[in-house]
């Protein structure tokens, strides 16, 4: 039997890496690989999963302070070269392609505040065929970077949607963040880049370490397959 309480939120938000798409870890080589080509010092691989969800620009900053703003185009085309020919081997999280289609399918409204580049997050759309689930997406290279409330404001004002209405949905410390910047709900997930006692540091309503536990903090386990 469904349940008949109404949905908790008018927005779901979901960032991409680490999150729909565990692409986490293979991020974090690529970074490491991309310095080692340019000849700087390789970053802490934990270090790189940290930064994820940063525009680029804070990533590098932040993990490869040696590489200087001069080399920031040969960097992010090092960091293509290795990353791109191996993410279409990276899987969607187990049980969210069939959560997300099910909300969908209920009439509830999805959508995408990622750190991917615009062209990342098209690339990502055709290899998973998830597009259609969202009815809006922003991208870092189209607002300021998280944890700034911008990409939740831009949202906001195309769906018409106030922020506290929203939840963001995130594996990285930056999404609880930029929630908590923006007034909105916040839900992490501990399977990505940040742990669950890091996540925990922001305001949340759940921390979720797999799709049936999102699910259940979202109040939508009657979605869950069976």
């Amino acid at each position: 039997m469904q349940s008949q309480n109404p949905p908790k939120f008018e927005l779901y938000v979901f960032d991409w890496d680490g999150t729909v798409m565990d692409t986490t870890t293979l991020i974090a080589r690529g970074i490491q690989e991309a310095a080692k080509s340019l000849g700087c010092k390789e970053p802490d691989l934990k270090d790189c999963k940290a930064a994820i969800g940063l525009g680029w620009d804070e990533i590098l900053r932040r993990v490869v302070p040696d590489c200087p703003e001069s080399q920031w185009n040969d960097f992010a085309q090092a960091y293509r070269d290795w990353y791109i020919r191996r993410e279409e081997e990276v899987p969607v999280v187990e049980g969210l392609r069939e959560l997300m289609t099910a909300m969908k399918e209920k009439g509830l409204r999805l959508a995408v505040a990622t750190g991917k580049s615009r062209q990342g997050l098209n690339r990502v759309f055709g290899l998973t065929g998830l597009a259609p689930l969202f009815e809006d997406t922003v991208t870092a290279d189209e607002t300021f970077s998280k944890p700034n409330p911008a990409m939740l404001h831009e949202l906001s004002d195309r769906t018409g949607v106030p922020c506290e209405n929203m939840v963001m949905i995130g594996d990285s410390v930056h999404d609880l963040m930029l929630a908590q910047n923006a007034g909105a709900a916040a839900v992490g997930v501990s399977y990505g880049g940040c742990s669950k006692e890091e996540l925990d540091k922001y305001p949340n309503i759940g921390i979720a370490a797999d799709t049936e536990e999102l699910a259940k903090i979202l109040g939508l386990e009657d979605l869950l397959v069976r």
